[in-house]
């Protein structure tokens, strides 16, 4: 029998949870430039004259590359050809130049060149300071998806039989973290500059980001170097091959955790990009204000998420928290729509935006870690980029659905706010019956899921953690 080597790198405590930090800091700031400019909706209307339509196009183009280009699919056989290392700086450096492109766009310099010229000669109704920051954040959003599952596998690679749920459910709390900084910090950063000042502070965070992926790397090529040694002789593990993804596409289990997957995030992230404005609008209160109570959304997620991601690790019950995590997302935003305006207070919206963040927990922390499950390590990285290339259909378009239905469900309401009367309001009432909707056919999914482990042994319901 081989002498395997001496304790391994991810046997170390210290060691994994290390990795862990350094890898969720970069994810922290790329959740914050995702939504940099969630907070700015009307700032982004009245100066930049973009219309909802406009600003809901701005968030669905962060997908356009991954979903039309298949960058996502293309992101997970590079993961899986050439490794973590390679994947994180190509995610790391990809993200930083889509950002600095969506900074110029909303800069004078921009304004005045012959570029901001030539784009606004075409479709004329979408302003070319929108064209250019679609173009960056479309690249961005190549990095940052890559950036999400190469992070996915990296905690595989260091937590599998040990605190993988847990690993996985403090990452998106750091990653969620994010966001509660963007919605507190954001609205500061644009009193003193405007919108193109709450995006350079973005910009400079990424930057932060790139330099933490490049500290793990150095940790990741000693483990790799370990366990290469500990596997000299023996056969090497079939390697990944593009026949593999018919496979993934192909599993049943698969097939409903990226419905899930889909269903779950369409309701969540495009409502986060129009929240601020909705609150601000139902309660009457200042963008500023109205910003501050939707951070405490995703604070809800962060306290909640490790110790959910710690119950699946030591309990189970993955398919069951995807069902309530389902039933709360409904709710809320029934909450939202039906509730009238005269009733709907300052508690009530948070209660909600607390019963939101639970679900939030409850549904990624138990995906996540219950994809490893159903499909082989080989070709781990595609499966996951397949979810999120599937992910990203829904999040490129329910954005635009969204601000298409606000424009459409509140006639000449966007002219009035571009001409600079502040007394108008958005009615957010069919957005949110459409984002309620998208947790019915969830909670439907995650009953077949439940059915499909069932059948299959996935062991979706049992614990993470080996004995």
């Amino acid at each position: 029998m081989k002498e395997k080597v001496g304790t391994l790198l991810s046997d170390s405590k210290a060691a994994r949870w290390i990795a862990l930090a350094l890898i969720a800091s970069t994810m922290f700031f790329a959740y914050y430039f995702v939504d940099v400019v969630a907070p700015l909706q009307k700032l982004l209307e009245t100066d930049y004259k973009w219309t909802p339509e406009v600003f809901g196009m701005l968030g669905g183009s962060e997908f356009f590359l991954n979903v039309f280009a298949f960058f996502l699919i293309l992101s997970g056989i590079i993961l899986d050809k050439m490794g973590i290392r390679f994947s994180l700086i190509m995610a790391g450096l990809t993200m930083v130049i889509g950002a600095s492109l969506k900074f110029y766009a909303l800069t004078p310099a921009f304004a005045a060149s012959g570029l901001a010229a030539s784009l606004g000669s075409f479709i004329v109704y979408i302003p070319a300071t929108a064209k250019l920051a679609f173009v960056g954040f479309a690249i961005f959003g190549v990095g940052v998806e890559m950036a999400g599952i190469t992070v996915s596998k990296t905690i595989v690679k260091w937590f599998r039989g040990k605190e993988m749920a847990l690993a996985m459910g403090l990452e998106m709390a750091v990653a969620r973290l994010g966001v509660f900084a963007v919605f507190r910090l954001t609205p500061i950063f644009a009193e003193s500059g405007g919108a193109v000042n709450s995006v350079r502070m973005g910009v400079a965070f990424l930057c932060i980001g790139f330099l933490t992926f490049l500290i793990y790397t150095f940790m990741d090529r000693k483990l790799d170097k370990q366990l290469g040694e500990q596997n000299s002789g023996e056969e090497p593990e079939e390697e990944f091959k593009i026949s593999d993804l018919k496979k993934i596409f192909t599993n049943p289990g698969f097939l409903a955790i990226a419905g899930l997957c889909v269903l779950f995030y369409s309701a969540i992230f495009p409502f986060q990009k129009f929240a601020t404005d909705m609150l601000a609008s139902k309660l009457n209160i200042d963008i500023k204000t109205a910003a501050a109570y939707v951070s405490y959304f995703p604070i809800g997620a962060m306290i909640l998420t490790p110790f959910m991601g710690y119950f699946l690790d030591v309990k189970g019950k993955g398919a069951s928290m995807m069902l309530y995590g389902a039933i709360l997302l409904t709710v809320s935003h029934l909450i939202f729509a039906l509730v009238p305006a005269d009733v709907f207070n300052v508690p009530i919206a948070l209660i909600t935006i607390v019963i939101l963040g639970t679900a939030f927990s409850l549904v990624p922390a138990s995906m996540w870690p219950s994809l490893p499950k159903i499909v082989e390590d080989r070709y781990l990285g595609s499966a996951y980029g397949s979810i999120f290339w599937i992910q990203n259909i829904g999040l490129l378009a329910v954005p635009i659905l969204i601000g298409w239905a606000l424009n459409a469900s509140n006639p000449g309401v966007s002219e009035q706010i571009a001409a600079g009367i502040t007394t108008v309001q958005y009615n957010y009432t069919v957005p949110e019956l459409i984002f309620a909707g998208f947790g019915v056919l969830a909670f439907f999914l995650s009953i077949v899921l439940k059915r499909i482990d069932k059948k299959h042994k996935y062991g979706l319901e049992l614990p993470n953690k080996q004995k």
